[in-house]
């Protein structure tokens, strides 16, 4: 174990008298800068970098293994990796790398042989763009209809506060257009002269879809669509079929959706359906008709369909009913066909497609896989006359793999490999989808990969995954990264706990609001499975989590700091109490739908009874690195260094607690493929000293 005792005394954050409106008191709450998002503060940022030079005294040093694990990750690097080619706009767009360059260049070219064979324009170079910038991260691109022109949404700090602007494509500059305050969306109209794109308001929630006429003032631009309710999160993106401009406005319990003609300007949008409460739906255009997916009659979800020009729920028919077991979570296709998307309660996810004149899914052509766990997604496509449909395929110990299903003659192609420079074999791995007992009776699954030649006598060390919230599903995919630790006799396991929806949508409503700590107990089920099992004994466990599965950190540590040998807390939210109290933050009232409102009183003493930071008690907890990001929007800095603070002033025993705080970075951590290695490599080097695993 990592020992706080062999390193010199960690710096100290002293407690300031505090109480908060609710009459908490809060020693801590300094750490917040008044002037956030601009941290200024001397004394925060003089805390936070001697927290960052106590991480260099711990894993430092003589045995710093973060120089050869990084080395390792390196090595594993596909240094010319490039997508398969996509068709858009009657061209080919593909994404690759240059061997030694951080980002991706976009290239475009205008057969498909010749994308196949790397040969295209650079129509846009990441690296360009981020020369001299601590940070840098493209959040959009969207290539105009008639070829002309590329608009691209940076972020070049992390604050996800985003800037749109738009390249000349003929001559290669950037138009004297920049528009601030934009977030996550973007598309072109039909004639290539407008472009479509959300702003945020002051505490970062999208509020406005705005058009802007290349070549106009953007203090003109017209408002589309304004959403007033700041508990509604607000995106667009365009249709299937091309034609029109989808804009959304969801919570987590209801949803309605409005679309504007991409063809034509001076068109209003129009709802498909008024939102009501409790009701969640999305619709495709196909042919003359709306597929739209709603769960009005069940949670798991069906399929209707309705006429374009009459979508409200009165003209609905049904064409796939809900299921007790099997949770449609997407609908898509094209013209000669569409799919649905299903996770059953098996937690398996399938592909399930629909050829063009069938009335239902009686007959469909399902796309199964033999893997005992996987990770498998359905892949957008802008050819809507494609007769394929692509598909991206996984597991926990093979890397991906691009194919295309052919819907007429019912066959897989494989599109493009990968391979592991070095070589991998996947064969040499074992992948196990095992099912525990949470305390109430339910079963809980869990994926798991090890070497073969790993034993199982609890003498090997472990890693175990969580996230359960938000109604993610957290599937068993590969990572290169993930063989340093394979490779050193780890074994590395994915607890599907409620609150994901691995096993359809009352899985997700069973680990949310008031039953939130059905997360926590799965959790530490599969913990207790994995040492009864002889996967790892208890204290040999290490556990994983980021952001809400942060939060997941920081309840399990409070309930069992005895099974853990370590732990990792990436940008933990673990402030909840706090932060569900203030709305002046930029996510709260969306999480509303998610936690609850501490208004109700209900909440708050369910929320104050798990929230990590409020139940941090005197006991002795297990080694734990926590990191944070100075400009994250999503989880503020805040919350881990506070957390890291209280810690350090109550917990008892001798285990080392580490926070490290990316002062250029927000919620994703560093950017670039090769210094989002730094980071991975330092959690490596982490667990393989905290777990004492000979290296």
């Amino acid at each position: 174990m990592l020992r706080q005792s062999a390193f010199p005394l960690p710096p100290v954050a002293a407690p300031k008298a505090f109480t908060h409106a609710d009459g908490r008191a809060d020693a801590w709450a300094w750490l917040r800068d008044p002037g956030y998002p601009d941290v200024t503060d001397p004394e925060i940022l003089g805390y936070l970098a001697a927290e960052n030079a106590y991480v260099e005294t711990v894993l430092g040093g003589a045995r710093d293994l973060r120089p050869a694990l990084l080395a390792e990750l390196k090595s594993r690097i596909i240094e010319d990796e490039r997508t398969p080619p996509e068709w858009d706009h009657g061209v080919w767009l593909w994404g690759r790398y240059q061997p030694g360059q951080q980002y991706v260049q976009t290239c475009l070219a205008a057969s498909l042989e010749d994308a196949k064979a790397n040969r295209g324009t650079v129509i846009f170079d990441q690296n360009a763009r981020a020369a001299g910038k601590a940070y840098y991260a493209l959040r959009g691109l969207e290539l105009s209809p008639d070829r002309t022109a590329l608009a691209v949404l940076e972020d070049t700090d992390g604050s996800e506060r985003l800037v749109l602007r738009v390249k000349d494509l003929a001559s290669g500059d950037f138009l004297p257009l920049e528009i601030e305050d934009c977030t996550y969306g973007l598309e072109w109209s039909a004639d290539s002269r407008r472009i479509f794109y959300v702003k945020q308001d002051a505490q970062q929630r999208p509020r406005w879809v705005y058009a802007h006429t290349l070549g106009s003032d953007p203090a003109t631009d017209v408002l589309i669509y304004h959403e007033a309710d700041p508990s509604f999160y607000l995106s667009i993106g365009r249709g299937a079929s091309g034609r029109y401009l989808m804009i959304d406005a969801a919570q987590k319990t209801c949803s309605e959706q409005w679309i504007l003609p991409l063809e034509g300007a001076g068109v209003q949008p129009r709802c498909l359906n008024p939102r009501r409460a409790n009701h969640e739906y999305s619709a495709f255009d196909r042919n003359g008709e709306w597929l739209i997916l709603t769960n009005d009659t069940h949670p798991n979800f069906r399929v209707v369909r309705a006429p374009l020009d009459r979508s409200g729920e009165a003209d609905w028919q049904e064409v796939i009913p809900p299921s007790e077991t099997v949770c449609i979570e997407g609908v898509s296709g094209a013209a000669h066909f569409w799919c649905v998307t299903e996770r059953t309660d098996e937690a398996r996810k399938r592909v399930r497609i629909i050829t063009a004149g069938q009335e239902s899914d009686a007959g469909a052509q399902d796309v199964t896989f033999p893997d005992a766990a996987y990770a498998l997604w359905v892949l957008p496509g802008y050819d809507w006359q494609r007769r394929t449909l692509r598909l991206q395929y996984e597991t926990l110990a093979r890397p991906k793999t691009y194919f295309d299903y052919h819907v007429g003659s019912k066959r897989l192609e494989v599109v493009q490999q990968t391979e592991i420079p070095g070589g991998h074999d996947p064969d040499a791995y074992r992948v196990e989808r095992l099912w525990t007992t949470a305390p109430d009776g339910v079963r809980v699954p869990l994926s798991v990969v090890r070497r073969k030649d790993v034993p199982l006598d609890g003498t090997a060390p472990a890693l175990l995954y969580g996230y359960g919230s938000y109604g993610a599903s957290m599937d068993a995919a590969f990572s290169p990264n993930r063989l340093s630790l394979l490779n050193r006799g780890f074994v590395y396991a994915i607890a599907h706990i409620r609150g994901g929806e691995e096993r359809g949508r009352r899985w997700y409503e069973d680990g949310k609001f008031l039953k939130k700590k059905n997360s926590f107990t799965d959790f530490i089920a599969v913990a207790e499975h994995l040492s009864a099992e002889g996967y790892a004994q208890k204290g040999r466990i290490a556990c994983m989590g980021g952001s809400a599965g942060g939060l997941l950190m920081g309840a399990v540590l409070n309930l069992r700091p005895d099974l853990w040998g370590a732990s990792v807390a990436q940008v933990p939210f673990v402030d909840l109490l706090s932060t569900m109290l203030d709305d002046s933050l930029p996510l709260t009232a969306f999480e509303y739908e998610e936690w609850g409102n501490p208004a109700d009183p209900a909440y708050y003493a369910y929320m104050q009874s798990y929230s990590p930071y409020d139940q941090v008690s005197a006991q002795p907890y297990p080694p734990l690195l926590i990191t944070a990001g100075l400009s994250d929007p999503r989880v503020t800095y805040w919350e881990p260094a506070k957390w890291a603070a209280k810690l350090r002033a109550t917990k008892t025993g001798d285990a080392v607690l580490l926070l490290r705080t990316e002062m250029t970075a927000g919620h994703g951590g560093a950017s670039g493929r090769y210094k989002a290695l730094d980071e991975i490599a330092e959690t490596y080097a982490f667990l393989v000293a905290a777990l004492a695993v000979a290296d």
